[in-house]
């Protein structure tokens, strides 16, 4: 992973160690995951409909929780719904939760460890990311004070005090990973499995594309990085949480084996456009699931448009509800 080039002239003797492209691309990776935030918090967007639902929190594994409950009622499918990187539960926006609300389902969206009103690791501070991931690079474990599973056995413990005893388990990018690992470690939990714009991380799958990171590198620029924040933190994104966020990404690694065993009926969704996470990383999730279906979406990029939730929410619904179909008596 290092190229050492020996200068043996009799003047001296010069090592220079080349940084991986693999390395570069992860820290790029890190850029293009803020910016796509930031992206995506200037577009329209409101929340007015989830935040009439009360905030509320549970202790589980020594930390708070916060979620909400939309669309309550105790005959209703139940829908878990986890968020990417950085993001609280607001960042599902009013559209997408009340169209499925509206389909029929209880929807519970909430927290992750670490943003939002849940319990935040501040006081672990920043990892320096260019050595963390040239660690992660050299196949070295990453300083990160918690990874994926953890995350998972948040979200099932607060299932638990929920008492929610198997839902459809959906996750965006960040979250589609921690939903697969429920799939993969919690299988009589997972009504079904929906995994949107995200990865297994195999090592091989493609980095972000140039076009993505020049559009992505041009938000960065300019005199409005406050109007920027603000907006980021109106979408619902805590831009401190997310260096940790993707440590515990680099730190859990390749999932693709344990992805393999997942039996739950899995729908996943990815965008054409998406140059952060290109379409293979979810063909390649679909690939690994026995009887996965994949679908992809056009004029999708690593974000869900506006324009894009009805079709999105067409093709969740009818996966949904024919498992809950095929599951009455």
């Amino acid at each position: 992973m290092f190229e050492f080039v020996n200068i043996k002239d009799g003047i001296k003797r010069v090592n220079i160690i080349r940084v991986t492209k693999d390395v570069w691309m992860k820290i790029t990776l890190f850029s293009l995951l803020l910016l796509t935030v930031v992206s995506s918090a200037c577009a329209d967007f409101s929340r007015n409909y989830l935040d009439s639902h009360p905030l509320q929190t549970v202790a589980v594994n020594n930390l708070e929780l916060a979620y909400r409950i939309v669309g309550q009622g105790e005959e209703r499918p139940k829908v878990l719904m986890i968020m990417g990187l950085g993001g609280s539960n607001v960042a599902w926006g009013d559209n997408l939760i009340s169209r499925l609300v509206d389909s029929g389902y209880e929807v519970m969206i909430f927290d992750n460890r670490d943003t939002g009103a849940s319990t935040r690791f501040d006081n672990w501070g920043q990892p320096t990311l260019w050595l963390q991931l040239l660690k992660h690079s050299l196949r070295l474990p990453v300083n990160a004070p918690y990874n994926l599973h953890d995350m998972a056995n948040d979200t099932v413990a607060l299932m638990d005090s929920v008492g929610y005893s198997k839902a459809h388990i959906v996750g965006v990018s960040m979250g589609g990973m921690i939903a697969q690992v429920i799939a993969t470690r919690f299988p009589q939990r997972t009504s079904s499995l929906i995994s949107i714009m995200s990865s297994t991380m195999a090592r091989h799958l493609p980095a972000p594309t140039d076009l993505a990171e020049g559009r992505l590198r041009e938000l960065a620029e300019g005199d409005a990085k406050a109007e920027r924040e603000a907006a980021i933190r109106n979408r619902g994104f805590y831009p401190q949480t997310m260096p940790r966020h993707l440590m515990a990404i680099f730190k859990t690694g390749d999932r693709s084996a344990e992805v393999a065993t997942i039996e739950a009926s899995t729908l996943v969704l990815h965008g054409a456009d998406d140059g952060l996470l290109p379409p293979a990383h979810g063909m390649h999730t679909a690939e690994l699931i026995n009887g996965a279906e994949f679908v992809l979406l056009q004029d999708m990029g690593h974000n869900i448009p506006t324009a894009v939730i009805p079709e999105m929410v067409r093709h969740m619904t009818q996966h949904m509800q024919s498992v809950d179909l095929a599951i009455k008596p």
